[in-house]
């Protein structure tokens, strides 16, 4: 509903774990490293433990989606089951059929037979496997001591499963009764994911904005980002209940910022606690809500003529202000129930809405002359570690203090630097770091948010604006820098011709993606027809045809294949 007129291009606060929207703060990435450990680890029990809403299932999430090629994995997320049928789900899920000649339904020891062969079989192929339960504290102690049998399948050389337990603060509890004592000694890594702090939680709400479209400054001031930490304690999952109904308050009264009273007023809508001004005489508050019925009222009105559209002397706010009999009507009727003041106040507070100037929405963004150009410059960050750090947020990546583009690596994500045009940047289609140089000569950064067929959108001392191709080259001597996700098998070589080397299968996969075959070429080596292959991918993506598997070919490689990237905004 209040999309549109903040700006933004989808839902920033939804509670579905949407990996895209992960904030990775320095415990979230500390409980992501335990993760990913656990998918590589040689047996044994990995645990995640956090309080409820602390974003446990969107960090999983975020892992079956990094998982490597040579790892299989199994995930439940309702553990609440029987021992034969917790097996069944975990044979299901690894794909297991039952050995023919299994009459009726299977017992324990078929199933767990079956499950062991499919185990040898993965460890035959170099395949690694890993099952994941989540919502683990609910697992009875009968089903824990299940689970640990299955970690005693194993060859000589190391054990045959893996298993991640994810849970609430609970679980912890639960593994330290006597009676799992032998379960308690093979967990090979712990991890408890605490809330976030105050200063992190401000940070995990602009994350959430960004990730959202917004481009302008933050909706929420000082003051009600204190309020909605200290409401919510930090849980990811409160902060957006908070945030999206306090979005919503300040849309229906066409403000466009949150205020600490509108987020009182959400914490009593979704928590269910009153807000201080609840605590009036009862006169003041039976007037007071028929206030917020009017407002209410005329929120929905506004909303009505939003989902139709229109522009100028046409806009929702114009609409409104040419119907005040229609919105003083509405408010009426649903301030009724009411007492004649409260209908009186509400009577009040909608004739005001109606004849009040048209809803602010976001403002157009600016073109700068070159004037302009050069002020805004001088006030643009010259940290160039920080806009790396900057650029990361749009990979959901929030890298550790020292070096971003060190952090990042270790992550899978290349930090590439070069000189370019604007068509190129437009063709690699990703966020990217342009250092602009004003009269002083010092580099100041912005971040590239879009080519467009006039010039450019840049994001620059924190504001949205527009750029024609003469105004950025005073300033821009065509250096940029991004970020790129790596292939399998990838490291840099500073002894090859193209100094990287790339997993010969998958470079030839996506090859044949890109070309539209069937299956992937045979794999030659890099001089023969796979070096060809790649040389006709370059020319048809106009970049220079060496046949070389560098960064800019990887980049289009993944573009092309797509592997997921961020990408400019539409």
């Amino acid at each position: 509903m209040y999309l549109n007129f903040f700006g933004l291009s989808s839902e920033p606060f939804s509670i579905a774990p949407d990996p895209r929207f992960l904030f990775m703060s320095e415990r979230h990435g500390e409980a992501l490293a335990h993760l990913r450990y656990g998918l590589q680890s040689s047996g044994g029990f990995v645990v995640l433990s956090g309080e409820i809403g602390a974003g446990k299932t969107t960090l999983c999430r975020c892992l079956m989606e990094q998982v490597p090629e040579l790892c299989e994995v199994a995930y439940l997320f309702n553990p609440k089951l029987t021992e034969r049928e917790l097996l069944q789900s975990v044979c299901a899920d690894f794909g297991i059929d039952l050995p023919p000649g299994v009459a009726g339904a299977p017992s324990v020891k078929d199933l767990i037979d079956a499950l062991n062969a499919h185990l040898l079989a993965n460890h035959a192929q170099g395949r690694h496997s890993v099952l994941i339960i989540d919502e683990a504290q609910a697992l009875s102690a009968a089903l824990l001591e299940q689970l640990r049998l299955l970690t005693n399948l194993e060859t000589h050389e190391r054990k045959l499963l893996q298993i991640v337990l994810i849970g609430q603060p609970e679980l912890r509890d639960m593994l330290e009764r006597p009676e799992l004592e032998q379960l308690a000694q093979r967990v090979v890594a712990r991890f408890h994911l605490d809330t976030l702090t105050a200063p992190e939680t401000e940070q995990y709400i602009r994350h959430r904005l960004s990730v959202a479209g917004s481009t302008g400054a933050i909706p929420f001031d000082a003051e009600s980002l204190r309020r909605i930490h200290q409401l919510s304690k930090g849980v990811p999952r409160r902060i957006n209940l908070l945030c999206d109904r306090a979005l919503l308050g300040a849309y229906a009264e066409g403000r466009p910022q949150v205020r600490r009273r509108m987020v009182d007023q959400a914490a009593s809508e979704v928590f269910g606690t009153a807000p201080p001004a609840a605590r009036m005489r009862p006169g003041a508050r039976w007037a007071q809500a028929g206030v917020v019925a009017a407002t209410a009222a005329a929120g929905l009105l506004v909303a009505g003529w939003i989902s139709v559209g229109g522009r100028g002397a046409d806009s929702p706010g114009a609409r409104l202000a040419g119907a005040p009999a229609s919105a003083v009507s509405m408010a009426a009727s649903v301030a009724a129930a009411a007492s004649d003041g409260a209908a009186v106040a509400a009577m009040t507070a909608a004739s005001a809405a109606a004849s009040a100037p048209a809803l602010q929405l976001p403002p157009v963004e600016p073109w700068l002359g070159e004037a302009e150009l050069a002020t805004r410059l001088g006030r643009a960050t010259t940290d160039e570690q920080q806009a790396w750090r900057d650029l990361a947020v749009a990979w959901l990546l929030t890298p550790l203090d020292g070096d971003p583009c060190t952090a990042t690596a270790a992550l899978g994500v290349h930090c590439f630097k070069r000189k370019g045009t604007l068509s190129l940047l437009r063709q690699l289609d990703r966020p990217t770091l342009l250092p602009l140089y004003g009269a002083d000569g010092v580099a100041h950064f912005a971040q590239l948010l879009g080519v467009l067929d006039g010039g450019a959108r840049l994001r620059l001392d924190g504001r949205a604006v527009r750029v024609t191709p003469e105004v950025l080259a005073t300033a821009w001597r065509g250096e940029f820098g991004t970020l790129w996700r790596a292939p399998p098998g990838y490291r840099l070589d500073a002894s090859a011709a193209s100094g990287t080397r790339v997993d010969a299968r998958w470079l030839g996969t996506q090859l044949a993606r890109a070309s539209g075959a069937a299956s992937a070429p045979a794999m030659a080596p890099v001089e023969g027809r796979l070096r060809a292959a790649v040389m006709a991918f370059q020319q048809s993506q106009g970049l220079e045809a060496d046949g070389q598997a560098g960064s800019l070919t990887l980049m289009q490689l993944n573009r092309v294949a797509g592997v997921d990237e961020p990408h400019l905004p539409r």
